[in-house]
């Protein structure tokens, strides 16, 4: 079986599903670690809504969808916050795709999409109970970082120089 990864536009089919499954799963697990809870459904649609991505649209952003034989596997964005730093966001993979190395692909595809953008810098934010995101990051060279934005679920802030 092979990858395949490109860009898409984030209201393409696949983008879509993937950004849902990718918000649900995140709402979810914190819900339900700190609540004991799903997401309220209510909620679920309004913040999947209120994030369209269209800073994920070329020439200040990029959206990448993997594809595992074909069909669609998982996500990642990249956003410029300035001339030299980009912003790597929306890095997900479907559970049953998880393990055959998607994401260490989709992570390197972003990279390239923020080189190419002339980024020499990509930062990104996640939470601690995130445990396997913050594995991944780490082993692709990312190192944690003080803070660069105030998002209010953000625990952790990573950066990598892109050379």
């Amino acid at each position: 079986m092979t990858w395949t990864i490109r860009p898409e536009r984030p209201d393409s089919p696949a983008a879509a599903a993937l950004w849902r499954a990718y918000y649900t799963e995140v709402s979810d697990r914190w819900y339900l670690l700190h609540e004991g809870r799903r997401t309220d459904p209510a909620e679920l649609e309004r913040e999947i809504a209120a994030q369209s991505g269209a800073d994920l649209v070329p020439p200040r952003g990029h959206l990448l969808v993997a594809r595992y034989a074909g069909e669609p596997a998982g996500s990642a964005g990249v956003r410029l916050l300035d001339a030299a730093t980009a912003e790597l966001t929306r890095v997900f993979l479907y559970e049953a795709m998880r393990g055959k190395g998607g994401a260490a692909l989709l992570v390197g595809a972003a990279e390239e999409a923020a080189r190419a953008s002339g980024a020499t810098r990509l930062v990104l934010d996640t939470r601690s109970d995130l445990v396997e995101a913050r594995a991944l990051y780490a082993r692709l060279g990312f190192t944690e970082t003080e803070p660069h934005n105030s998002m209010s679920y953000a625990e952790h802030w990573f950066a990598k120089h892109l050379v």
